[in-house]
């Protein structure tokens, strides 16, 4: 048994009864069709609810009763009324009229008082015999309402009267004038059944509501719409069961949503098709959400919220929607609509199914735990791996085997025996798996102690964890660990991270410092206790001493040699890596100890001042004084962003060396001062030679 189901955001809606085709066969062939019919698997497959849930041709409207033990329906051709027995799953009468239904009314708990406005301006009064009476009204009726509190029927048609029947009285009453147009009219009529307050939806995008107690119009609600501009009629209109909140549909497929308190909608949502709306159900019950509420137009019924106007659930069959009816406490709706058969559809999440059908439960959980997204109607879509897999490579091409997007739809049947070919034990092997899933299941839903709550199994890329919970702590790593998106990249082995991998090498050449050191430090194995208590007296005899004796190491040097002999190769190794360790430690270690001998040293030269290094003053008037030679240089050395240098400085002349006048007071002296002229200026003669006297006598001196 297969039920067709939509599901989004996690709400299944199944479509229990009903096709989605206009028109079926013709009686005659229907007939010739009976004995193949066996062979049908949507006729094998089908669930039939009530038995002649259905019309010859349409259906106009369906109710339910109050006590929920039955469902009245109009449809054509000809014009007619069914009514259905719910305990009996099946139709209990059915009656002729003479005119097509427009509405109606189930005045008693059960079926067997009911009001019909027919569309000859008729109304019809239905008993358990049949008619009971016929009245006409002035003008043609569109809706009908009723007060349960004065009896008075409200008849709303075209013109600006809203009738007035007193079904007590058995006479029409004066009707309420309302402010609008003759040659327009009234859409739909609603009465609060908390408070009877009477709401009258009109042509001209105005909401009248009339006190039935005063006779007299309380206020008007105005809809407008700043998002489409055209004219507008209001169709449906609707009370919530608490008396405060209202909500009225428009011809251009808006839904306004009011608190009466105030004239601002709280919620203006689109239905998105621009189609009129033509019904507005609020889904108040107990056993489900009661912030829901049912919107339908002819192409489509959405349930949405009601306090933020997010989507909930949708209904969308193929044939236009007439009418619309939830059975009150279940999750269970019913549509009248263009073809031949109603349909039923059954939203778990809203509700249970109702007592008469309490079966469709089970059916549901049974399709909700082997869910098949891959079966389109009686075929199966498989992808080009699935085909090697089954290993009929050799159909494509074919009939068999019909390409679609990436992939191929085969026979549901054909595929059933294909792969039970290629696997024969694939029944064994999903029958353990399901048995798995329940056991599993019965192991979660078992009370446990706090103490044995355990954390999320980390079956691959537990080094990933690691990173992560090291990097951003441990409550990070458990929410990657529980969250849906990537829990089975620790789970499935698909995942598995090889960093041995040339790919993963080449996005990941270098990795950290960190990591490096702590792979160098597992492939230098760790010393041993008693390694680490030999290095341990070994510092501490240096401590003591600063050196070995020679004495002591060649003893331990044959103590070492002795067991040697019986070590074997891999031993031996070890141990030869470990001396070279301890032995590069104790140099660096007598490499730190002689520096800090050396600067004890000088720091007690310098104190007694015996040292030959300069003090430190000294070397600061040194480099105070180089510094300064700097500044005086004019020179400025620049380097550009290519790494040249350039040097600017301002040219200045050299000072000529002062004239020292040659002495001449002895002959001995003349070869010095021959000397000293030809080192003042540079000549290998003085300039006086070989020139006449002057009349100055100190001339030459």
């Amino acid at each position: 048994m297969v039920l067709k189901s939509t599901s989004a955001s996690g709400v299944s809606v199944y479509q229990v009864s009903g096709t989605n085709v206009s028109r079926s066969l013709p009686d005659w062939i229907a007939k010739k069709r009976k004995r193949s019919l066996k062979n049908d698997l949507e006729y094998q497959n089908r669930v039939e609810l009530v038995q002649d849930f259905e019309f010859s041709e349409a259906s106009n409207k369906i109710k339910v009763t109050k006590d929920g033990q039955f469902a009245m329906a109009t449809g054509t051709y000809k014009p007619q009324i069914h009514v259905y027995d719910f305990t009996n799953l099946s139709m209990k009468f059915d009656r002729h009229t003479d005119a097509e239904n427009i509405d109606f009314l189930i005045l008693s708990d059960d079926w067997t008082k009911s009001v019909h406005l027919q569309n000859d301006r008729s109304i019809q009064f239905q008993n358990k015999g049949g008619l009971h009476y016929a009245t006409r009204i002035p003008k043609f009726g569109r809706s009908l309402a009723y007060n349960d509190i004065n009896c008075d029927l409200y008849v709303g048609a075209s013109g600006n009267e809203l009738y007035r029947l007193n079904l007590e009285q058995g006479r029409f009453l004066n009707p309420f004038k309302l402010d609008i147009d003759e040659n327009s009219g009234v859409n739909h009529v609603s009465i609060n059944q908390v408070n009877g307050l009477l709401a009258v939806g009109l042509e001209d995008s105005v909401v009248e509501f009339w006190d039935p107690r005063a006779r007299s119009r309380v206020s008007k609600l105005y809809l407008e719409n700043q998002i489409d501009s055209s004219s507008f009629q209001v169709t449906a209109t609707s009370f919530r069961n608490d008396g405060l909140n209202f909500a009225c549909g428009t011809s251009n497929g808006y839904t306004y949503l009011y608190d009466l308190r105030t004239s601002e909608p709280s919620i203006v949502k689109d239905h998105g098709y621009g189609f009129d709306i033509k019904k507005l159900t609020w889904i108040d019950d107990v056993s489900s959400s009661s912030d829901k509420i049912l919107v339908s137009d002819k192409r489509i019924a959405k349930i949405w919220d009601r306090l933020d106007g997010k989507p909930y659930a949708s209904m969308e069959p193929s044939v236009d929607i007439n009418d619309i009816e939830h059975v009150p406490g279940t999750g269970m709706f019913f549509t009248a609509n263009e073809g031949i058969p109603m349909h039923t559809y059954y939203i778990p999440n809203l509700g249970p199914s109702p007592r008469w059908c309490s079966f469709l439960d089970s059916i549901t959980e049974e399709l909700e735990e082997k869910p098949n997204d891959s079966v389109y109607s009686n075929y199966r879509f498989i992808t080009r791996d699935d085909v090697k897999k089954l290993n009929i490579q050799h159909l494509i091409g074919s009939k068999v085997l019909r390409p679609y997007m990436h992939g191929f739809f085969i026979n549901t049947e054909l595929y059933d025996k294909v792969s039970l070919i290629t696997n024969p034990n694939a029944y064994k092997d999903e029958r353990e798996r399901e048995i798995r899933k329940r056991i599993e299941k019965e192991r979660e839903s078992r009370i446990r102690t706090a103490g044995a709550v355990q954390k999320p199994k980390i079956k691959v890329n537990k080094t990933l964890v690691d990173r992560l919970s090291e990097k951003r702590g441990d409550k990070v790593a458990e929410k990657v660990l529980t969250d849906d998106r990537f829990k089975e990249m620790f789970e499935d082995e698909d995942f598995q991270v090889d960093e041995e991998d040339y790919d993963y090498k080449q996005l990941n050449p270098v990795k950290s410092a960190r990591e490096t050191e702590e792979g160098a430090a597992k492939r230098i194995r760790a010393l041993t206790a008693a390694e680490e208590s030999d290095e341990e007296r070994i510092a501490m005899r240096e401590g003591r001493s600063g050196k070995y004796s020679d004495s002591e190491s060649e003893s331990e040097s044959e103590s070492e040699d002795e067991e040697e002999i019986e070590l074997s190769e891999k031993d031996k190794k070890l141990i030869q890596k470990n001396r070279s360790t301890i032995e590069r430690r104790m140099k660096e270690k007598k490499q730190s100890d002689s520096f800090l001998t050396e600067m004890s040293i000088s720091t007690k030269e310098t104190a007694t001042g015996n040292a030959s290094i300069p003090s430190f003053s000294k070397q600061v008037r040194e480099r105070k004084l180089i510094e300064k030679e700097k500044k005086n240089d004019s020179s400025i050395l620049h380097r550009n962003h290519r790494g040249e240098a350039e040097l600017t400085f301002v040219p200045k002349k050299q000072p000529k060396p002062s004239k020292k006048p040659a002495r001449r007071n002895n002959d001995d002296d003349d070869e010095s001062d021959d000397e000293t002229s030809k080192r003042d200026n540079g000549r290998s003669r003085p300039r006086y030679d070989g020139r006449r006297a002057s009349k100055n006598v100190f001339r030459g001196m």
